[in-house]
């Protein structure tokens, strides 16, 4: 028998069906320490993708990886801005970084990987329109499409006004667009003179 077969086998049955990517606290009570958890990655079961991040050998990561790792990172981040964009399919830009808005006072999340773009919200403008997704198992935070559109505008001068007037008008292309609850999101991020003549342009 294989000499990590035990701990190997106690990973496999605490993570699932618990999420792809695996911090060492989320099997610490299995049992699997984490010499355990280097060993494993020694013999080529895990696979390390940062500090304190691991995925299963063989994994079935998805297009959304990134986005899973950042949300094991910080948990109360949520993903928005050009990030929340591609999820949605609003825009053909390719972030680089996972854009994630936190409270106004919440400490800066400091991390190797993935690589982070903090915005910080406050109030409504945190709360508001954030939708719970599952993937690869782990439960990430992401603004609706509404919201996300809004924010492009309250954040123009951040991530450029092309950018923005590019969701909009995906938005706006989309099968399930709903004008009064983008004009609700607008409320929500202070933006509904700026995003007005923009929408009645295109609408």
């Amino acid at each position: 028998m294989h000499a990590n077969r035990p701990s190997h086998d106690r990973l496999r049955t605490t993570a699932k069906p618990r999420p792809t990517v695996i911090r060492p606290r989320d099997v610490a009570s299995a049992g699997v320490s984490r010499a355990e958890i280097a060993r494993l990655v020694e013999a080529g079961s895990l696979e390390r993708v940062g500090r304190g991040l691991y995925v299963p050998a063989g994994a079935n990561v998805t297009e959304h990886h990134t986005l899973v790792e950042a949300a094991k990172r910080v948990p109360k981040g949520i993903v928005c801005l050009l990030s929340a964009l591609q999820f949605h399919g609003l825009t053909t830009q390719t972030p680089h970084e996972v854009w994630l808005a936190i409270d106004v006072k919440a400490r800066k999340p400091t991390t190797d990987w993935p690589p982070l773009r903090i915005v910080r919200f406050s109030g409504r403008a945190l709360a508001y329109g954030v939708e719970p997704h599952v993937l690869e198992g782990v439960e990430v935070s992401v603004t609706s499409k509404e919201k996300t559109v809004a924010d492009c505008f309250k954040y123009r001068n951040k991530i450029g006004l092309d950018v923005a007037l590019e969701a909009l008008r995906e938005y706006v292309r989309g099968k399930r667009r709903s004008i009064d609850a983008l004009m609700r999101a607008a409320d929500a991020c202070r933006v509904t003179n700026v995003l007005r003549p923009y929408l009645e342009a295109i609408v």
